[in-house]
């Protein structure tokens, strides 16, 4: 199930979201002007190795641009293609916007950070040696997923379905963002964590963070007195 749109408005302009759509776009067309040779000296240089990071390899002197820990933060503005990036951008522009209407911008641009360092830790604990290089907004933007469902569980999302035909149809988010994280459990479980592919456990870890910071928020906010809230909430 791809998403389209949600049915869910938001009360201001969701300047974080814009601009990190923006910087990862920026900064793969960066990635892939200058040649295949240079992409892959980027991925080393700025995408996140877990060998590198827990001393089990070292990155040649040219690759070692920045210290390990960076990494952490500068893998989740790059990506491995095209799709990559605007699949992970579609998902961002759709939930993004209300997460950070929600939060408001600063708070919106740490939580994203935060979840996306956390979807690194979880996929450098799962295979610590691994020189694989990870890069990819995936598992901040899963963070985003799950306060998602935190937040706004009835809020419809039209989602396009591929079942030997296409179709679109609404579905409540709830049911939605359920069948993905499912998926990406069922995913990590299968694959071999020290194959090239995508970090599954790094979805895993990015939505378990998210979910780990937007609930105490959602039970603070329960325990206050009544205020006007949305439809889907």
């Amino acid at each position: 199930m791809i998403p389209i749109r949600d049915e869910n408005p938001t009360r201001r302009r969701p300047v974080v979201t814009i601009g990190l759509i923006g910087l990862c776009v920026l900064v793969f067309l960066w990635q892939i002007g200058g040649g295949p040779r240079a992409f892959e000296r980027g991925v080393y240089a700025f995408g996140l190795v877990p060998a590198a990071l827990t001393g089990h390899a070292r990155l040649s002197p040219r690759l070692a641009v920045l210290p390990p820990e960076l990494t952490l933060f500068t893998h989740m503005f790059l990506h491995g293609g095209w799709l990559h990036l605007g699949g992970n951008m579609l998902y961002l522009w759709i939930f993004g916007n209300n997460v950070e209407d929600r939060l408001g911008h600063l708070r919106f641009c740490g939580f994203y950070l935060a979840c996306g360092v956390a979807a690194a830790l979880a996929h450098v604990a799962i295979d610590p040696a691994s020189r694989i290089p990870m890069v990819g907004a995936s598992g901040a933007i899963s963070g985003v997923l799950a306060a998602y469902l935190v937040w706004f569980p009835n809020a419809r999302v039209l989602v396009l379905v591929p079942a030997g035909f296409l179709f679109t149809t609404l579905l409540p988010a709830w049911l939605l963002i359920a069948v993905w994280f499912l998926l990406q459990i069922a995913n990590a479980l299968l694959a071999d964590p020290s194959a090239p592919g995508v970090a599954w456990w790094a979805h895993v870890g990015g939505f378990v963070a998210g979910l780990a910071l937007a609930l105490p928020a959602r039970v603070r906010e329960a325990r206050r007195p009544p205020r006007r809230r949305g439809p889907w909430e």
